[in-house]
């Protein structure tokens, strides 16, 4: 028995390492839109750069209900392994393109690719994780998707300051296939036999897409999802270009501040996560406890138009950092509330999918809306306010949408 736990357990640090690696590739791009050789070579303006920045959303998006679709039928490891080799491939080959549409192919291709690692993830939690450990493994995991832009913005401005943005691309792309020896060797292969497929898919229809839809759950954690994503993204495709071009600092110190911002929220996260786990476990009630969490976390966030507002550096960049670590609060226990706690297990991998929709819009919209709202305005402060109108939104929506009794209906 212990070794299945001790199993479980390394196959979440696994998952977690996995979506460092995919952060890393996917925000890459932001330290070379905020160099500006990367940016004269191209002919970028703003409005482009958010384009550039928007690209693996929209594609990530697309495909997030179908790859849910895929792990709840054909299991976690093959379709992990695939999609890890393509968009590993695919960074990597972003640094031999030469014009502005082959990089937006680039970004759609890695977008594609790596939409298999959260409905994956989820399916993998449901499957082996009880209530009062679903915070902690969350938070374990969470800290990957913030490791890879703490580590990978620092990591890609100083390759960029001392080689080149195309051996940034290469170098972090291909870095990445490393973590396939451990995946390959230590986990189990759960691809069904034809009888198991035909279990699978049984149990899938018994919670089909209209039920998940006439849910208001699902609906509060697509706003969720969506509030929370806006203000996580906009700090990975555009907070080294504000610290360079509003606060003054160099490239590698910008990759430096990031580093701090999301090394803070990857530690509130974990730490968050596994109090309320403990809180439950000591048989307080599970949906109470991770709403509790959820609002202080988008409350506490809202202190970014501190930062917008802060007359001198030091006190932007406390609260530049601050605001996003608070907002780790939010992180595992609204992806336990919304993806596992109030969802029947047999649709965690479609309704992971579908809030995974939402997740990427957000990435989407909050790249190019950010650009937009620059461009027009002239000032990073714009952008910053439709964050903290987001947030409010983000805490209504928990209080207001999250209850047992509007949880998605099983079938009969």
């Amino acid at each position: 028995m212990e070794t299945i736990r001790e199993r479980r357990w390394l196959v979440v640090v696994l998952l977690a390492l996995g979506l460092m690696i995919s952060f890393v590739d996917r925000t890459s791009l932001s330290s070379a839109l905020a160099d500006r050789a990367f940016i004269r070579e191209f002919g970028l303006n703003s409005i482009e750069r958010g384009w550039l920045n928007s690209a693996f959303f929209w594609s990530y998006g697309l495909v997030q209900m179908p790859m849910g679709w895929l792990v709840d039928r054909y299991g976690v490891k093959w379709p992990y392994t695939i999609c890890f080799t393509l968009w590993c491939g695919a960074a990597a080959a972003t640094g031999m393109v030469g014009t502005l549409w082959a990089l937006i192919l680039m970004r759609l291709l890695i977008g594609v690719a790596e939409g298999v690692v959260v409905p994956a993830t989820y399916r993998y939690l449901a499957n082996n994780f009880a209530e009062s450990e679903k915070g902690t493994a969350l938070g374990i995991f969470s800290i990957g998707g913030k490791m890879g832009p703490a580590l990978g913005a620092p990591i890609g401005a100083w390759i960029i300051v001392h080689h080149s943005w195309q051996a940034m691309f290469i170098a972090t792309g291909l870095a990445g296939l490393v973590w396939l020896w451990p995946w390959l060797t230590q986990v189990k292969n759960d691809f069904p036999s034809q009888q198991e497929l035909a279990e699978r898919v049984q149990r899938a229809a018994s919670v089909p897409l209209r039920n998940l839809l006439a849910s208001p759950v699902v609906w509060g954690g697509l706003l969720n999802n969506f509030c929370y994503a806006y203000f996580n993204f906009y700090c990975m495709t555009w907070m080294p270009a504000y610290l360079v071009e509003q606060r003054g600092l160099s490239l590698e110190k910008s990759g430096l501040y990031t580093f701090f911002s999301f090394a803070g929220i990857a530690v509130v996260a974990a730490l968050a996560g596994w109090a309320a786990d403990r809180l439950i476990a000591r048989g307080r009630d599970a949906v109470m406890v991770r709403k509790t969490f959820i609002v202080a976390g988008f409350i506490g966030a809202t202190t970014v138009l501190l930062g917008a507002y802060a007359q001198t550096l030091e006190m932007a960049l406390f609260w530049n950092v601050a605001s996003l670590s608070l907002l780790g609060l939010v992180t595992a226990n609204n992806l336990a509330l919304c993806k596992l706690t109030l969802i029947p297990k047999p649709a965690v991998g479609l309704n992971t999918g579908l809030q995974q929709v939402a997740t990427s819009l957000a990435g989407g919209v909050s790249a190019s809306l950010s650009g937009w709202l620059l461009h027009t305005s002239g000032s990073y402060e714009t952008p910053m306010k439709a964050i903290f109108i987001f947030l409010l939104l983000g805490a209504a929506s928990t209080i207001i949408l999250f209850r047992r009794q509007w949880a998605p209906k099983i079938s009969g």
